[in-house]
Formats: C-alpha cells, structure tokens, sequence
C-alpha cells in the first residue's frame, strides 16, 4: 500500500512539474499575468526566456520523477525519487520566500509527504 501512495505521489509531483514546464515555456505571457497577479504586466514580456528557463528545469525536475518508474532495482529507484523530491522541496521554500507562499504548498508539501513515505517504509 505504501509502494503504490508513493508511485501516486512521484507521478502528481511529475505532472504538476510538467505543467510548469508548459506554463513557463510556452504560456507565460498569456496566463503568467492571472498567476502572478501582484506582478506588473510589462515584466511577462520581459522575463518571457528566463521563464522559460525555468520551466526547463522544472521539465528536468518532472524528467527524473519518471525516470524513477523505469529503474529496475527498487533500491536506486527510491534514493533517485529521494533526491529530486529533496530539490523540488527546497525549491518549493525557496520560492515560498521569494516568489510566491502558494509555491510551498504546490512543491513542497507533496515532495515532503513523497520524501516521509519513503523514510517510513524504509524503517
């Protein structure tokens, strides 16, 4: 039961990174301004390739959730799941503090609850 909440887990936080992969690179300009509504409209043509940069990474994020559901030996699968559910943590706070408090609970309350189903079923 807890393999299959933590496949659930990785595979919500691969597509919630993928749609800020597809937000960032291809409809910020259109939707960036209802998202990020305390933001001066003339910065989402401004900012347009570094949010796409951004949403490169976050794509690179997503890529190695999936990834971990083709590892064959269960062992490195969980410890690759570990480390991108760490960063999408930290990148969670980290835009909590700087961007925007959503970004906390978006990244990083569902990378926590991947990251303490992993150290449970490992005790």
């Amino acid at each position: 039961m807890v393999d299959i909440c933590i496949k659930i887990v990785i595979g919500l936080l691969a597509l919630i990174h993928l749609y800020i992969l597809w937000f960032e690179m291809f409809a910020w300009k259109k939707k960036g301004p209802k998202v990020f509504s305390q933001m001066p409209k003339k910065l989402f043509a401004e900012t347009e390739v570094m949010a796409a940069n951004q949403g490169l990474y976050n794509g690179f994020l997503a890529a190695g959730l999936i990834w971990t559901f083709f590892i064959q030996d269960a062992f490195w699968a969980e410890r690759i799941a570990l480390f991108f559910m760490a960063c999408i943590f930290v990148a969670g706070v980290y835009g909590s503090l700087t961007v925007d408090r959503k970004t906390l609970f978006v990244q990083s309350v569902p990378a926590a609850i991947g990251i303490l189903l992993l150290v449970v079923k490992n005790m």
